[in-house]
């Protein structure tokens, strides 16, 4: 075995043996801290993401995704060099969270209806955090200001779209998926669409019961993964923080904010979102009265951005068994980060009165003491628009790129 592959295998053998004799001098510890992962899982994950995780494989089975992949395909690969599929990816991510983006590209890739490369550009876009815990969640339950949620909202999802456009530049130039959905018919957009929808409903050939259980079924079982790994994380950061070792890492954060003159306090919301989104946008939340909440909405953003290695675990999880790669992955979280957060302080001065107004207009609720009342019926038509505007931003996307390409070829043919 070479050594290139020895040193990594030593290097978990030794963090997993730390992380083993630090749980055991601190058992009470460790104890406390499955148990607020868990909280977390239970209150704020399962109920958002279950629903969504539910729908979307019986979208997949009933072909409700080939109908919209056909419809957007020529929009789709100009502007994003990915297939119409992967509009309908774009909208169930932005709506339904973190998971459910990876899950239907992992299933796309199985399917062939991807190559590598147009799902690495998928993924590194459409991991974004759901409405529902940006809103209820972040702007509400952590930082008590629902005015807070558009701001926060434009900075994640528009910086998202930046993203995309970016990684279209990712990859070969004419790498494609084997399988084409549009080509495959004849006729009108619409009538095509629907074929499309047909033949994908024939080839699952399920009967609808059977359908929705085997989508019941797996989406508990990706439900339990996610669980099993907040709780782990969970774990982890507590035992790091018993055994000292964050307040190393809070030091190395700390000389990085002071070069953009943001408040000390704030590293250990970055420390925690490095690790955990949740943990870490509570620690953004509640830093202090002191610290000026731009600075706080800013980390903010920026951990919902980089969603976290428990995110991030789970996302190779689920796209461990494709040809997919990480580090794509990996450099998107991280720039959708910094971009997020950068955009919170230009959105700030424009949007500054708007979040005022919007905070005397929301209703003051908690999602984190009730996450199944009244919360979840205020937050849902969210998620609708958030999918609604996500399948309308396309064609509009479509449009400035033909109007760009217009242009480009004026000016070649004048000059």
């Amino acid at each position: 075995m070479s050594l290139k592959k020895i040193h990594p295998a030593y290097l978990v053998a030794f963090l997993t043996l730390s992380i083993t004799l630090l749980a055991i001098v601190f058992p009470q510890e460790a104890v406390h801290a499955a148990l607020k992962g868990i909280s977390i899982w239970w209150d704020v994950l399962f109920p958002s993401l279950l629903p969504f995780l539910v729908i979307s494989e019986l979208m997949l089975g009933l072909g409700i995704v080939h109908f919209f992949g056909t419809l957007l395909d020529p929009m789709m690969r100009p502007v994003f060099r990915i297939p119409g599929i992967g509009g309908f990816v774009m909208a169930m991510g932005f709506a339904s969270g973190y998971m459910v983006g990876a899950r239907l590209t992992s299933q796309l890739c199985e399917q062939k209806l991807v190559s590598r490369e147009e799902g690495e550009r998928l993924v590194s876009f459409t991991t974004t955090s759901d409405p529902i815990f940006l809103i209820g969640a972040v702007a509400v339950g952590f930082f008590h200001d629902p005015g807070l949620a558009g701001i926060l909202a434009i900075a994640h999802y528009g910086t998202a779209m930046m993203i995309g456009l970016l990684y279209r530049f990712h990859g070969r130039r004419h790498e494609t998926a084997e399988v084409q959905l549009a080509p495959k018919f004849s006729g009108p957009m619409l009538l095509r669409a629907f074929k499309a929808m047909h033949a994908a409903r024939l080839a699952d050939g399920r009967p609808l019961g059977t359908m929705l259980r085997d989508s019941v079924r797996s989406s508990l079982s990706l439900i339990m993964v996610i669980g099993g790994l907040v709780v782990f994380f969970s774990v982890i950061m507590e035992m790091l923080t018993s055994g000292r070792v964050m307040s190393l890492l809070y030091m190395a954060v700390d000389s990085v904010l002071r070069l953009f003159s943001i408040p000390l306090p704030l590293s250990q919301a970055v420390v925690n979102g490095f690790f955990e989104v949740t943990l870490g946008a509570k620690a953004a939340g509640s830093a202090g009265s002191g610290i000026p909440l731009i600075h706080k909405a800013a980390i903010a953003a920026f951990v919902l951005s980089w969603s976290g290695l428990s995110v991030h675990a789970q996302v190779v999880s689920l796209l461990h068994h494709t040809n997919l790669r990480y580090m794509p992955f990996l450099m998107a979280r991280l720039l959708h980060g910094l971009l997020a957060a950068a955009a919170v302080y230009v959105l700030w001065e424009t949007l500054g009165p708007l979040r005022k107004e919007a905070a005397a207009f929301l209703p003051s609720i908690d999602i984190v003491s009730s996450p199944w009342g009244s919360t979840l019926q205020w937050l849902f038509p969210s998620a609708g628009f958030i999918f609604a505007a996500s399948l309308l931003l396309v064609p509009l996307l479509y449009l400035v790129y033909l109007a760009a390409k217009k242009m480009y070829e004026l000016v070649a043919k004048s000059g």
